[in-house]
């Protein structure tokens, strides 16, 4: 199955446009004051996921509780050896921050039911583990020290908490739904809730400003849950009260308010276009990995390479959305090779040619895309970037640009780039050896 419902539920969610939907909203804002509350994230558009807990010590992926069916006694262990001596966040924050990071997320509890954080409310926490330390509040200060915004993923499943009923997501599932009252027997949804609220309050309250909250993820439906069951509401309304700026994704289940989510989160696959909501182009953000699984997966083979990450991030950026690109740190607390080298070979491309992504959007409708590129643009500076996929050889054609550029030079070094205007077209005059990046920018000043 690996994830099948997880991923599924939003492709529909955060992909398909709304048809015929009315536009209903809970509080009062505009969409010029919300503008302004996400104006730092649409501006930065790159940040760092982090996907950490005891599932990094069996190493074969978040959801291996519920894949291999894991009762909480089989999966104790993981907790009873938890002890990450080679954590430092403040490491991670500077492998964030080089590879041109501007945000991270971490998950303070994933669906396991561990918390990373020291929270009252359970004794299923990082504090006692053998590393006893609030790993969340050292994160927090880390990252904030090295300038980057921080945000927490919280998931609204518990596969360990004693009332969390049992669904047909939980490892504990049956195929048959009439088992589900006799195994939920003695469990009060009641407390669970509020155990919920509690430790998101914990969360918003503990640990200074919290500039995202990923709540993560809601199933309507047979054997589901969904708003009512977390009383999302309740849930959106003291998170924007305890942390005003705060910018909320999409898995509360409440998109039938046109302010029910800040912005659509599309998981691990690109979009064919800006996806629309409410009859106007939406705020979105894809999260992806750079392999098939979120936590530490040793044995893990389809990572993607270095061309494959930049693409993803251009082409997000090229259609108005944000990339959230995810680390699985091991069981020692330290990032797999294999993620330091690509955030690397990001940070190289990026120490460059950062210029094409921060403040940049989809481009203007009138200016076509050329052969073997992708465009993004910076609606503040009226520059537009040219993203050679395809590096062409000597003369490139931008079509029907004519009496539209003003002069052209490559981002990565500012060289001036020759051009003249034939017919309709901007015909540039490229140098015969490709500069040394793996994609290469062309800046264009526009009259």
């Amino acid at each position: 199955m690996r994830r099948f419902i997880y991923t599924l539920v939003f492709s529909v969610i955060a992909v398909i446009p709304a048809v015929a939907q009315e536009t209903r909203k809970l509080g009062n804002e505009t969409d010029e004051q919300k503008k302004e509350r996400l104006a730092w994230w649409t501006h930065d558009r790159f940040g760092m996921f982090i996907h950490w807990g005891l599932y990094a010590l069996p190493a074969r992926h978040e959801w291996v509780k519920h894949n291999e069916r894991l009762t909480n006694e089989a999966y104790q262990k993981y907790f009873e050896l938890f002890d990450p001596d080679l954590y430092n966040p403040k490491e991670w924050a500077k492998k964030a921050k080089n590879a041109g990071m501007k945000y991270a997320v971490i998950t303070a509890k994933h669906h396991e039911g561990f918390c990373l954080f020291d929270s009252r409310y359970t004794d299923y926490k990082a504090t006692n583990t053998p590393i006893g330390r609030d790993l969340i509040k050292e994160f927090v200060e880390a990252f904030r020290a090295e300038g980057l915004k921080v945000g927490f993923y919280y998931s609204l499943i518990d596969w360990h908490h004693p009332d969390f009923t049992i669904d047909g997501v939980h490892p504990q599932r049956t195929g048959n739904a009439a088992d589900y009252a006799k195994l939920n027997e003695g469990k009060n949804w009641d407390i669970y809730r509020k155990y919920l609220h509690n430790q998101v309050r914990e969360l918003l309250t503990n640990y200074g400003k919290i500039d995202i909250i990923w709540f993560d993820f809601s199933y309507p439906g047979e054997n589901g849950k969904g708003h009512d069951d977390w009383d999302s509401k309740g849930l959106l309304a003291m998170a924007r009260k305890l942390q005003p700026g705060i910018i909320v994704d999409d898995r509360l289940d409440l998109g039938e308010y046109e302010d029910g989510q800040d912005f659509i989160s599309p998981e691990q696959y690109k979009v064919d276009k800006w996806p629309e909501r409410y009859g106007k182009k939406f705020a979105w953000e894809t999260c992806q990995t750079f392999s098939g699984s979120w936590g530490y997966h040793r044995d893990e083979t389809s990572w993607k390479n270095t061309r494959q990450l930049l693409v993803l991030l251009i082409e997000t950026v090229s259609k108005g959305g944000n990339l959230l690109l995810n680390v699985g740190p091991t069981a020692r607390g330290d990032f797999d090779y294999r993620a330091d080298n690509a955030l690397a070979e990001i940070g190289k491309w990026m120490g460059h040619n950062s210029r094409a992504i921060y403040g940049c959007t989809e481009a203007p409708e009138e200016f076509k895309v050329p052969a073997g590129s992708i465009l993004t643009y910076n609606e503040k500076t009226k520059r537009l970037y040219i993203h050679l996929l395809d590096y062409p050889l000597n003369n490139y054609t931008l079509p029907d640009y004519k009496g539209k550029v003003k002069y052209v030079q490559f981002l990565h070094d500012g060289s001036e780039i020759r051009f003249s205007e034939p017919g309709n077209n901007v015909q540039l005059s490229l140098p015969v050896h490709k500069p040394q990046y793996e994609i290469p920018v062309i800046e264009v000043i526009l009259k």
